[in-house]
């Protein structure tokens, strides 16, 4: 078999690895000039696999020999960005090989967000979706229930018992929450359903679905392959980031679990809000905003402190965007409790809903994709890792 040189492989000196290609819209199953230059990094790695045991970018890359946009798809959102292979990399940058990993499949990502979104024409909106866009939204949003409260003279006054729903009755909020976060749970699954139809494994057994949702949960390749934990401003190891997702990811999902609870409570047990504050709804929402909040504030901090090289620039809107919802909807939350026996209960709850509503409606068009399409890409190198090898290289 004949094995390309790195010189070969890495397309000339830099390839398209300087980074400032247009990135033209493509056919769906035609490679993005992003993807051609994951592919180029992918063929110099899978030549040198210096880095085979760092995470499971590298032993899934080893089972192809060619990268097609279905595989660098794949591959780019089962990367975990932690920066490891950039600083073990000896053909990292400024060698001029330029080979930049976590840049070139951050960029990938991004793409297939926008490739994969439902509705197509919305895709756009990822590249949009910047800080001042959705704060913004979220501000508009908040005002504009401020003003509805009051155009009723309740916008700065005590409400009886701290109740919520004496400013915005129960069936309100459920005609305006309830349509607009099935929206966003709808996108993301057709989305998602796209995403798994390239190239769509099949799966010998279900073994390989504990492994996904467990390696997803407990983030296990934020932890560089060795354990130590990932890079963020240099080649120090630490599980800062790690620590920061755990906290805004399980504080978002105690937040979710507090409403549940709440909903339950309140059609099944016909016991509506307000709730004390040692019910179960408050002990999940006030721990769930605690971590969402100091979460949320880490992954700002070290997302203004991370390597230049770690991450594509174009994404940083994005990221601090939807880092803000999460900040400013979980703070919010918390405050509500604190003056919820003064009359600044009433506008502090419309700039929270204000918040929230906002979250809902970018929910499919921000950051928050990369955890749908991350959790199916965890799944399917969790089934394809227990198939033989496609290759057939050598004795297999």
């Amino acid at each position: 078999m004949h094995v390309q040189s790195l010189e070969e492989l890495s397309g000339g000196a830099g390839g398209l690895a300087d980074g400032h290609a247009p990135r033209t819209p493509v056919a769906r199953h035609t490679q993005t000039e992003d993807e051609t230059e994951a592919a180029r990094v992918l063929q110099i790695c899978n030549a040198c696999r210096y880095c085979e045991g760092f995470c499971a970018v590298f032993p899934a890359m080893t089972r192809r020999l060619s990268f097609a946009k279905s595989d660098v798809n794949f591959l780019a959102n089962l990367c975990h960005n932690c920066g490891a292979c950039l600083h073990a990399c000896q053909y990292a940058p400024p060698h001029e090989f330029a080979v930049n990993v976590p840049r070139a499949m951050a960029r990938v990502r991004l793409g297939t967000y926008a490739e994969y979104a439902w509705p197509p024409a919305l895709g756009a909106l990822y590249r949009k979706n910047g800080l001042t866009v959705s704060v913004a939204l979220a501000a508009g949003l908040g005002m504009f229930l401020a003003l509805a409260a009051a155009t009723q003279d309740s916008l700065w006054r005590p409400v009886a018992n701290g109740n919520f729903y004496a400013v915005f009755p129960h069936g309100l909020m459920v005609a305006m929450f309830g349509p607009a976060f099935l929206y966003a749970v709808l996108a993301l699954a057709f989305g998602a359903r796209s995403f798994w139809r390239e190239e769509k494994p099949r799966p010998s057994s279900s073994s390989g679905i504990g492994e996904a949702v467990a390696d997803a949960l407990t983030l296990k390749y934020l932890d560089g392959g060795h354990g130590d934990g990932c890079n963020d401003e240099d080649d120090r190891f630490t599980q800062r980031r790690r620590r920061f997702h755990h906290l805004t990811f399980y504080g978002f999902l105690l937040c979710f679990a507090a409403t549940c609870v709440a909903t339950v409570y309140h059609y099944a047990f016909g016991r509506a809000a307000p709730y004390a504050y040692a019910s179960l709804p408050k002990l999940l929402g006030i721990s769930g905003g605690v971590a969402l909040v100091v979460g949320t504030v880490g992954l700002f901090w070290l997302n203004l402190r991370r390597h230049p090289l770690h991450q594509d620039p174009a994404q940083r809107p994005m990221d601090c965007a939807f880092i803000a919802l999460l900040f400013l909807t979980a703070l919010s939350g918390l405050v509500l409790m604190f003056v919820k026996h003064t009359p600044a209960l009433p506008l502090t709850l419309s700039l929270h809903l204000g918040a929230v509503m906002a979250l809902f409606l970018t929910l499919p068009y921000s950051k928050f994709a990369h955890a749908v399409y991350r959790g199916a890409a965890l799944l399917k190198w969790s089934i394809e890792r227990r198939q033989p090898s496609k290759l057939q290289l050598g004795d297999e």
